[in-house]
């Protein structure tokens, strides 16, 4: 009876702990591509994300694997358990049986099924939205946001954006007469979106009866002004300068597109010697847009290229690396269809959903192909291969993928929608996911089989990779 739970502890650290080791580098291959994000907290999120692998790995390995050897070769009555508990999973191991005896006599139709469904959704993908509104990832329903929406509506405006503009002397008269003329035209080149402008000269207004100042007057004006009111103009210098556009709360891709618009205005309208720079919260706004969209595409891919070159260099076989990354693309695309039909506009949190498919799905493809060719090896052919591998690792997948959906489902109670929304979207992956490993990759392992040459166990010649 104590060479079972030796048995057992040789067998996982030998077959399962190799499996599980593949599956972490590659996770962590995928997660590298956060890093190349432009915006920090995607940074920090792949830093974090691959700790905690790390951590959950070794933890696996120096305390479950010792606690569970520990309970089989000491214990004796929970191995009686263990008996009884083999007897209710016949059941389940007779439908797996049959289940899997389906999907192989449907595996073309599925394949091209999911082919198909995927593109649909990557073409869908394409069409989504990003938000970058701080105002529409909070709960709708606080005071505060009542608040900045009464204030809005008062002033007309808690929306600007800034110009800078740099010379040698920005007090000189000729470059306060071209501020005056881009601080009153700017306005009426945007009607619709720009409330209200002021700069330096609009002060100078002020102090003149509404009337600019010409030459001797505008130097005094300037020495008479407050330092304190002149210093949110002009700099203690006198190098640099700010137009100051209160604009109208726009929705994301508008900003951007009114923003690249402001851009073209002032440097069709720039004076010789003068440089504008179109800069403030609203910019940094935009360019989240642009990080968000092409970015998260660069994420995505550069994810999939690193876990397939990884994958090279452990299998040494480009169909062996390529095989656990077909489901994955196929659960990218699945998920820009599904946020696509919800509606659920891209956030900094819902970029990352690539590189986190990628994880998630990674390690679930790695151990049903590493446990196919297991028992290929053994001289099972494919058909018997794959029944037998869904049936025993199909089960640990489905327990794993459903304590993953267990932790991620507390995100949805979340007053936050940003929160909310990467939750949902979270739990819907980790079940496309588990979709594809299930139902999707045993059909890919056994069309692709005969690209990979195995070596049964006890021949002669060792197994080719």
């Amino acid at each position: 009876m104590n060479n079972k739970p030796k048995k057992a502890l040789n067998q996982t650290l030998t077959k399962m702990v190799p499996a599980v080791l593949t599956a972490l580098i590659a996770t962590g291959l995928g997660f590298i591509a956060l890093y190349t994000s432009p915006v920090p907290m995607i940074q920090d999120f792949g830093k974090m994300l691959t700790v905690g692998m790390i951590i959950s790995f070794i933890a696996g390995v120096l305390i479950l694997i010792p606690i569970l050897f520990t309970r089989d070769h000491f214990f004796k009555k929970e191995r009686v358990k263990q008996k009884q508990v083999k007897l209710k999973n016949m059941k389940g191991d007779r439908f797996f049986n049959w289940f899997t005896n389906k999907l192989i006599l449907m595996k073309w139709f599925i394949v091209l099924v999911a082919f198909i469904s995927a593109g649909f959704g990557i073409w869908a993908d394409l069409q989504a939205g990003v938000e970058t509104d701080v105002e529409k990832f909070m709960p709708q329903d606080t005071q505060e946001l009542k608040d900045i929406h009464k204030l809005r509506e008062i002033l007309g405006s808690t929306d600007q954006i800034s110009v800078v503009y740099e010379a040698a002397d920005v007090s000189s008269a000729e470059l306060l007469e071209w501020v005056d003329g881009v601080t009153g035209t700017v306005k009426s080149e945007f009607p619709e979106t720009i409330i209200d402008t002021r700069s330096v000269t609009t002060a100078l207004r002020q102090m003149n009866e509404g009337e600019f100042p010409v030459n001797q007057k505008i130097e005094e004006y300037l020495a008479e002004m407050p330092e304190s009111q002149k210093k949110l103009l002009i700099n203690e210098e006198g190098t640099k300068g700010v137009i100051t556009l209160s604009i109208e709360h726009l929705e994301a891709e508008e900003l951007k597109g009114f923003i690249d618009d402001l851009i073209d205005y002032f440097e069709a309208e720039e004076l010789k010697g003068v440089d504008t720079t179109v800069t403030g919260k609203a910019v940094l706004d935009a360019e989240m847009v642009t990080a968000l969209t092409a970015g998260r595409y660069k994420m995505t891919l550069l994810g999939m290229g690193l876990v397939f070159f990884g994958l090279l260099l452990v299998y040494r076989h480009p169909v062996k690396a390529f095989i656990p990354l077909l489901p994955i693309a196929l659960i990218v695309g699945w998920s820009g269809g599904a946020m696509f039909l919800l509606d659920i506009k891209y956030t900094p949190l819902t970029a990352t959903l690539g590189a986190l498919i990628i994880g998630i799905g990674t390690e679930f493809t790695i151990l049903i192909m590493e446990r196919f060719y297991e028992e290929r090896k053994k001289g099972r052919n494919s058909n018997e291969a794959i029944v037998v591998t869904n049936r025993k690792t199909g089960k640990a997948i489905l327990a794993s993928a459903f304590t993953t959906i267990g932790g991620f489902s507390a995100l949805l109670i979340s007053d936050f929608v940003i929160l909310s929304n990467f939750g949902l979207m979270t739990l819907i992956n980790i079940s496309l996911a588990l979709f594809s490993t299930i139902v999707v990759m045993p059909a890919i392992l056994i069309i692709l089989d005969r690209f990979v040459k195995i070596r049964h166990v006890g021949e002669n010649e060792l197994p080719v990779n």
